[in-house]
């Protein structure tokens, strides 16, 4: 049996309709920069982990998305929808080689898997 390996968590992303407002407050509250900032997401490198905002997301009880770093998306992809995980957001790059997937467990939490090559834990 194929495993896959998880290096552990990497990125929890917020929801920002106005992500200059957010990343302003963000930038303010944390004392850093972000070391990522695009109109369509901006990433904070805080303590080893990722703090991510994201413009399209709503803010709702459980929009929060925590995903876990893998060194292969796709083979994590695959494998954990072989252990019945149902596919929620497919494989997408995001943006310098950066590719995101969300899938639905089988008791309805949302896992987030991430391959960042850029993104290395302290």
């Amino acid at each position: 049996m194929a495993t896959t390996a998880f290096l552990g968590l990497r990125t929890v992303v917020y929801a920002a309709p106005d992500l200059e407002q957010t990343k302003n407050w963000y930038t303010r509250a944390l004392g850093i920069q972000p070391y990522f900032d695009e109109p369509f997401y901006v990433g904070f490198s805080v303590g080893g982990y990722e703090l991510g905002l994201d413009p399209n997301a709503t803010p709702a009880p459980g929009s929060t998305i925590t995903y876990w770093g893998v060194p292969s998306i796709e083979n994590a992809w695959n494998h954990l929808l072989e252990q019945g995980a149902t596919a929620q957001d497919e494989i997408q790059e995001v943006g310098e080689g950066i590719k995101v997937a969300t899938v639905q467990d089988p008791f309805g939490n949302v896992l987030g898997i991430i391959e960042n090559p850029h993104f290395k834990a302290e």
